[in-house]
């Protein structure tokens, strides 16, 4: 029996087959609080703030994954692998690489470039590249286009760090990358290796080359375009 795990007081059955995950627990409970019915706290874990509850009559958890590669990997993991969780869309905040996108903006993740060494566990002979569920992206596109919401499909970096000491974005953004984040690879190599569905979108909270940005509090309750488009796909 492996419920419940060191970070995850939740006990099997208590949490539902597809989760939206936030990086701040905060937005989690931002969205149980606002969306779902009946929500219960199934985990309060070193303050990574877990429900359950229904949408449209649909069940759905939501849960924190707290910041970067190895947090998100923890907490996917075992969501994965110990609680028969099949779908697991993140909804986080990114920073604009494309100039074409601005602060509201939802990313759809197709894929994840990173500068992580995540994949090395796996001891595969090559680079692995890490991808969405097809079907959540084609399904999202759809919805975003749907509600009039501005969205964009393509790649995001999933990067180790937050400050970054050779200003690389640059780089990036001559390969078409979309925006900078810090989860998405280790969600789409933990949905791989486990046989599972996933998909990360992100609101544009900040422009590195223009300025722009998101106070913290906005960061919490401003991100109801990313959300309605995530449930949609229930």
């Amino acid at each position: 029996m492996n419920t419940p795990t060191p970070h995850n007081s939740a006990k099997l059955g208590d949490i539902a087959k597809t989760v939206l995950m936030a990086g701040d627990p905060l937005r989690a409970k931002f969205l149980a609080e606002n969306y779902l019915e009946n929500a219960v706290l199934y985990n309060e874990v070193r303050g990574m703030l877990g429900y359950t509850g229904t949408y449209k009559g649909k069940p759905v958890s939501v849960q924190g994954h707290g910041m970067g590669m190895a947090s998100i990997g923890i907490y996917t993991y075992e969501l994965f692998a110990f609680y028969e969780v099949d779908t697991i869309i993140r909804i986080g905040s990114a920073g604009a690489i494309d100039e074409d996108l601005h602060i509201g903006d939802i990313i759809i993740g197709m894929g994840a470039c990173t500068n992580s060494n995540y994949a090395q566990q796996y001891n595969l002979p090559g680079t692995f590249a890490p991808i969405a569920d097809f079907d959540l992206v084609r399904r999202a596109k759809e919805s975003a286009d749907a509600f009039g919401y501005k969205s964009k499909v393509g790649n995001l970096l999933a990067s180790d760090m937050f400050y970054d000491d050779a200003n690389s974005l640059a780089d990036w953004q001559k390969m078409g990358v979309l925006g900078v984040e810090m989860e998405s690879a280790a969600l789409y190599m933990n949905a791989a290796r486990l046989g599972k569905r996933a998909l990360t979108l992100c609101t544009v909270s900040d422009c590195p080359f223009t300025g722009e940005g998101m106070s913290s509090e906005d960061r919490q309750t401003k991100f109801t375009n990313m959300m309605d488009v995530a449930l949609s796909l229930l």
